[in-house]
């Protein structure tokens, strides 16, 4: 990726949504940008940039690219309050003022707006002073698609879902996906209690509007989810796929410096407990299970301890996370200590921490599977490192993502709605032991093909070149079109 001599007026506005999937991938982005010597200003809320300056090397990392700056717009509502319809009008409320501000009188000028696929409201705003807009989906593509199809299936009468016995019905109205999408792998906001809130409607509307926008870019690659791309393109003609971007951007960074790196830069809105990496160097090679269901999701105290019973009673080494208060009690009160049969069970085979450095762990020689939430992210921090799942989706674009984990690319087995500790323990020692042959070498096929489409002349490493080659001439025409104001002006 060559850096281009006239950069002066490739000037990008990067806008995350405030969560930590959002974020770090976007960071990563803006990231690589700067690596081509474009000129990066990313938008942040007060909250998120602390707890960046807090965990990580966010400020030194940074530095390094000239005229890189973060920019920081009031907290709203914090993410985890459990209502993202509210989170989002909150956001628009206090961002919108600081966005336009920026729009306006930035200097050099901002001829560029990459902003999260769900703060839509921004559009408007961007083309009411012809800033081409960029819209960045960090959720994966048959998730995108399927949350593109919700008017479809509304109209064909398969939403709203009308009860249990419907869940394992097919869902005709998602093309590329007829023969294994059913309606308990739509994305949680179209189940019948989903349906009635804002966020359902909210996810829906920001999603038709990606039509408004130039281009947009996925966290995807070619040859994990290519029939499903081209569906998207139909609609969206220029869609970039540039990732795994975390693997991306490592592969950028070493051929920069001719050198590996010597330590992993971190994207983490929590503290990171490197504990974990002394424990997993004495554990023999691929023998422990790697649980976290990530930022964002609760567990009920039944629910842990079914998780817990799975674990302990498939006799397998086991590193997990568990997030302070992300656990509750019936009446939705934080658990603050576990019953101590729990504490007791874990000194054996069990190692827990409040927080992990993901990435390093899945690469890490004694993991031999992940029980994930199957977020985005995670789920492709997986697949590069050639990491069978065990998927328990939590919301979101999660249910989607774990039907295709297990049907489609064949790298684990999916455990949607169910907290069991017997089906737990089952799955443990199918994905350990059992069926880890056919799994491995699926993972193994997938992570090969990731490798490929990061490296040099692959898929994701020529669609980022032709993004930022795009970026630029978008500079250009911005930069024409601006003088040609200033002419009429006068």
């Amino acid at each position: 990726m060559e850096k281009s001599s006239n950069n002066s007026s490739s000037h990008v506005l990067i806008f995350p949504f405030p969560a930590q999937g959002h974020v770090n991938s976007m960071l990563k982005l803006a990231e690589l940008l700067s690596l081509s010597g474009l000129t990066i200003t990313f938008l942040n809320t007060q909250h998120s940039q602390e707890c960046l300056a807090r965990f990580t090397d966010i400020k030194a990392r940074f530095l390094k690219y000239p005229g890189f700056r973060f920019v920081t717009v009031p907290d709203s509502l914090p993410i985890d309050s459990g209502n993202v319809a509210k989170v989002l009008d909150a956001l628009k409320l206090e961002s919108k003022p600081v966005i336009e501000k920026l729009l306006i009188e930035s200097n050099p000028r901002i001829n560029c707006f990459i902003v999260d696929g769900i703060l839509g409201f921004v559009t408007d705003l961007a083309s009411e002073l012809a800033i081409p807009i960029i819209y960045f989906r960090t959720i994966s593509a048959c998730a995108f698609w399927s949350y593109f199809c919700i008017p479809d299936m509304i109209e064909a009468g398969e939403l709203p879902i009308k009860g249990e016995e419907e869940m394992d019905r097919l869902i005709t109205k998602v093309p590329g996906m007829e023969t294994f999408l059913r309606k308990r792998d739509l994305p949680s906001f179209c189940r019948a209690n989903g349906m009635t809130e804002p966020t359902f409607y909210m996810i829906m509307n920001e999603t038709q509007q990606t039509t408004r926008a130039q281009a947009l870019i996925m966290n995807t690659f070619e040859d994990l989810e290519s029939p499903i791309l081209s569906q998207i393109r139909n609609h969206c003609p220029k869609t970039y796929t540039i990732g795994p971007l975390h693997e991306l951007l490592k592969s950028i960074k070493i051929r920069s410096t001719n050198k590996q790196e010597l330590h992993q830069s971190s994207n983490s809105l929590w503290e990171v407990d490197r504990t974990c990496i002394a424990w997993l160097d004495n554990q023999p090679s691929q023998s422990v299970i790697y649980v976290s269901f990530g930022s964002f999701a609760n567990l009920t105290l039944d629910q842990l301890i079914e998780f817990w019973h799975g674990l302990i009673n498939s006799n397998r080494r086991f590193l997990w996370v568990i997030r302070p208060s992300s656990v509750t009690d019936k009446e939705g009160i934080v658990v603050e200590k576990f019953p101590e049969e729990l504490q007791e069970g874990c000194k054996e085979n069990g190692y827990i921490v409040k927080w992990a450095p993901q990435e390093e762990v899945l690469a890490h020689k004694a993991i031999g599977g992940f029980l994930t939430h199957s977020g985005w992210n995670s789920t492709l921090e997986s697949i590069v490192a050639g990491v069978p799942m065990i998927c328990w989706p939590y919301f979101a674009d999660q249910q989607t993502n774990s039907r295709f984990v297990s049907e489609v690319w064949k790298l684990g087995l999916d455990m949607k709605d169910v907290c069991n500790r017997k089906v737990v323990e089952k799955m443990v020692n199918d994905l350990m032991v059992n069926k880890r042959e056919e799994f491995v070498r699926s993972a193994a096929r997938m992570a090969e093909l990731a490798r490929k489409s990061i490296s040099e002349g692959g898929s994701s490493f020529c669609n980022l070149n032709r993004l930022i080659e795009d970026i630029r001439l978008m500079s250009v025409q911005t930069h024409h079109n601006s003088q040609e104001d200033n002419k009429t002006s006068f």
